[in-house]
């Protein structure tokens, strides 16, 4: 990856609100020092655009496009009797880092309960079997989706819970189970990201990572207020500043920190080049 200090591992740039100005996005994003982007997959559509992104800004912006393959569970009722085949042949393509964003969600319940079970548990034994890391998604669903994981716990090389906004004994279970956290703009709301800001500094640095998701979750700490709603990696900056606030840790060192976590959790350049 190039020089830089933050990498944003979670972000949908696939979503038609980037449509009209993707790769300025991408620019905005380098222009505050970002040195990577990871692109999630949620369907095995959408994991195909994030992979297509990856190659066709290659040559413009080299070793800084990463992306995710997998099946959100919000598309879990939707998927093709091949879909894990094709989520394989995906993984196989070097700009692919993890398998994902898969999990459970049973707050809205798009899919039902029981085809996410089973989107998920045969995503997890995907990741185990091509050794890769999982990135996560969880909501409502704590105790069905940690029990799925138990059994791969040290037989995936890494488990990421992406847009943690859980409580503190789901937290505890996380960073015992060695997984890392993902932290986004959520955290940058005091109306409904209080219980996360309490917690947070119960986070080992060394198992942190962040992530805006956008175009969601945009941090309400932004001044001047941005004209769009829509969230953007260039906005990763606010969510470090926020927890180095609540945290007291320097921003510098919680940057350097994440990145290398993101390096190794997935793979990314520097770490062959540092090995």
């Amino acid at each position: 990856m190039n020089k830089g200090t933050l990498i944003d591992i979670g972000v949908n740039l696939t979503n038609k609100r980037f449509d009209k100005d993707r790769e300025a996005v991408i620019l905005r994003a380098q222009a505050v020092a970002l040195s990577g982007l990871l692109i999630t997959g949620t369907s095995v559509e959408e994991s195909q655009k994030a992979l297509a992104l990856c190659q066709q800004y290659q040559e413009i912006f080299p070793d800084f496009l990463y992306s995710t393959a997998g099946v959100h569970p919000h598309d879990a009722d939707h998927v093709s009797i091949d879909y894990i085949e094709q989520l394989q042949q995906l993984a196989m393509q070097a700009p692919v880092k993890a398998i994902g964003e898969c999990g459970l969600d049973f707050n809205r319940n798009f899919s039902a309960p029981a085809q996410q079970v089973k989107v998920f548990s045969e995503q997890v034994a995907l990741a185990a079997k091509l050794q890769m890391p999982l990135f996560l998604h969880q909501r409502d669903a704590f105790e069905p989706w940690f029990n799925i994981l138990s059994p791969y716990l040290g037989k995936v090389p890494a488990m990421v819970s992406h847009c943690f906004t859980g409580e503190k004994n789901e937290l505890t279970q996380c960073i015992e189970a060695d997984m890392y956290i993902g932290i986004t703009g959520w955290l940058c709301d005091e109306r409904r990201g209080q219980i996360l800001r309490d917690i947070v500094s119960l986070i080992p640095l060394n198992r942190l990572l962040i992530e805006t998701d956008a175009p969601y979750l945009t941090p309400r700490t932004i001044r001047p207020k941005p004209k769009s709603s829509r969230n953007e990696p260039s906005y990763l900056p606010y969510i470090l500043k926020e927890i180095a606030s609540i945290t007291g840790l320097d921003q510098e060192e919680i940057a350097w920190q994440t990145s290398r976590n993101a390096e190794k959790v997935f793979n990314f350049p520097t770490m062959k080049e540092l090995a």
